[in-house]
């Protein structure tokens, strides 16, 4: 009768235990062992290949489909730019790993490598990763989209682009700023594409003894000549008619405040075209002078 010793399933033959299994083998059965682990691991490394393509082609197809799913839906650019990374990435990784699995490798010692790698890098790169997060939430809360004019970070610009890591901006002097997107995401941007409407101020100075009431009349007819100026509220809006008030008495001139309110792609238009017309009008019409600071000197002698 013949008997057969089972061995446990889970019994792994240490690396003593197999140099001594080889020196027991004759040379037949060493050449057998080894034909057959050539033979298991060509197979093995077959399907791997096999199989990395198939994924491959698994890959593609549903990257195209997702992205032709986003631009079905009209997603933002910026948004399914990152989508689609992310779907790459995450399904590479699961495709490497299935591969290396097959292969025989274990796989939970290199996912628990993988993850201190991780924990290692993470670390190093912090302030990237900080990035990244900031990075999600822009586009996911969305406080600024492409074609927005933003403040942030001591720059101003027209947002250009929405990256994973950074936010570039274009300022009206045609220079590209590179913003990260940490920063922006915790700290204050002022937006200024997201109001219809925009309220444009002036200061102007005339000198004591000028009529503020001839001035503010002269003002106000100037204003009224400009269609692009809304000269009535509207409802539902902050708008309001146009405004001359005395803001303040200075040292060498009487200050007024004009303030009109216009669609804010007119703001800049308004402002500057305002800045020659009463530079260039409001002495001669109003009968007026703007001063400039002056010092009188008294010298006495004794």
């Amino acid at each position: 009768m013949l008997q057969f010793d089972i061995l446990p399933t889970d019994s792994v033959p240490t690396a003593s235990q197999e140099t001594s299994m080889l020196k027991n083998m004759s040379f037949d059965q060493l050449v057998d062992t080894l034909v057959h682990d050539v033979v298991h691991f060509a197979i093995s490394l077959a399907v791997a290949i096999l199989v990395f393509y198939v994924g491959k082609f698994i890959i593609n197809r549903l990257y195209s489909f997702v992205d032709s799913v986003l631009n079905k839906r009209k997603i933002e650019a910026s948004l399914t730019t990152f989508v689609l990374s992310l779907v790459r990435i995450v399904l590479y990784f699961i495709l490497i790993v299935t591969v290396i699995g097959i292969l025989g490798i274990e796989t939970s010692s290199f996912l628990a490598l993988f993850a201190s790698a991780g924990v290692a890098i993470g670390m190093a790169l912090s302030g990237t990763l900080q990035n990244f997060a900031g990075g999600v939430l822009i586009l996911l809360l969305k406080p600024y989209k492409i074609g927005d004019y933003i403040e942030a970070q001591g720059f101003a610009g027209t947002v250009t682009k929405i990256e994973i890591f950074n936010t570039i901006i274009c300022t009206p002097d045609n220079k590209s700023i590179i913003i990260p997107n940490g920063g922006l995401s915790t700290g204050s941007i002022n937006n200024y594409s997201t109001q219809e409407y925009r309220r444009v101020d002036w200061t102007l100075g005339i000198s004591y003894g000028d009529s503020f009431e001839r001035a503010r009349d002269v003002i106000l007819q100037m204003l009224a000549t400009d269609p692009r100026i809304i000269q009535e509220p509207i409802e539902g809006s902050p708008t309001a008619a146009p405004t001359v008030k005395l803001a303040s008495l200075a040292d060498s001139s009487v200050q007024l405040s004009a303030r009109v309110w216009v669609k804010s792609a007119d703001y800049w238009g308004v402002y500057f075209d305002f800045n020659e017309k009463f530079y260039a009008e409001l002495p001669a019409a109003a009968g007026i002078s703007f001063p400039f600071p002056q010092l009188d000197v008294h010298i006495t002698r004794e």
